[in-house]
Parts: C-alpha cells; sequence; structure tokens
C-alpha cells in the first residue's frame, strides 16, 4: 500500500448548467486520468458522461485518458458547448450596431 504522503493531490471537475462537481482526491503515483475520472464517483453521479465522446483536460488542456497524473492537476471533463461561440459573438454584435 503507497503511503499517503507519497500520494499525488488531484482534483476532478465536471460541471452541468446547474451545478458543479468538484472532487479533490490522493492517488498513487503513476495514475491517468481515467482511472482518477473512475475513482472520483463522476460517472455514478453523473450517467450522461461518455469519456468514448466527450473530451477531457487537465487546465484546459485537452488530454487523453491515458495521461499520468502530476501532484495538484485539475482534471476537467468537457461537454459540448450549447451555442457556436462566434454566432453569440455575431449576435451581441447585431444588437449594439
Amino acid at each position: 500500500m503507497v503511503s499517503e504522503a507519497s500520494q499525488v493531490q488531484v482534483c476532478v471537475a465536471y460541471a452541468t448548467p446547474s451545478e458543479e462537481f468538484i472532487h479533490p482526491m490522493r492517488v498513487p503515483p503513476g495514475t491517468t486520468i481515467g482511472q482518477a475520472i473512475e475513482g472520483s464517483g463522476v460517472l455514478a453521479r453523473y450517467p450522461e458522461i461518455s469519456l468514448v465522446t466527450q473530451p477531457v483536460g487537465i487546465y484546459g488542456k485537452k488530454k487523453t485518458l491515458d495521461t499520468v497524473l502530476r501532484e495538484r492537476d485539475r482534471i476537467e471533463i468537457y461537454r459540448a458547448l450549447v451555442a457556436d461561440p462566434k454566432d453569440s459573438r455575431r449576435r451581441r454584435a447585431a444588437k449594439k450596431g
């Protein structure tokens, strides 16, 4: 068993339009993003998450599920955008003009 002192502190984050899931946890060195997500309980709480189709990342940079975690990594599970950001900007600009 790995002692708690030698474990890596990470956080798993996921957000819906109405709530956010943030789960700090300690994992053994060598743990991957996929393993941490599975161990966090987020998949049981949000069954709509599909790691096959939804990208994941660390601090806004897309990563693969087999990426090995480092101390203080924040694992993020991304959802599809509801609106195209370019279209949203165009609509806002049209309202101002």
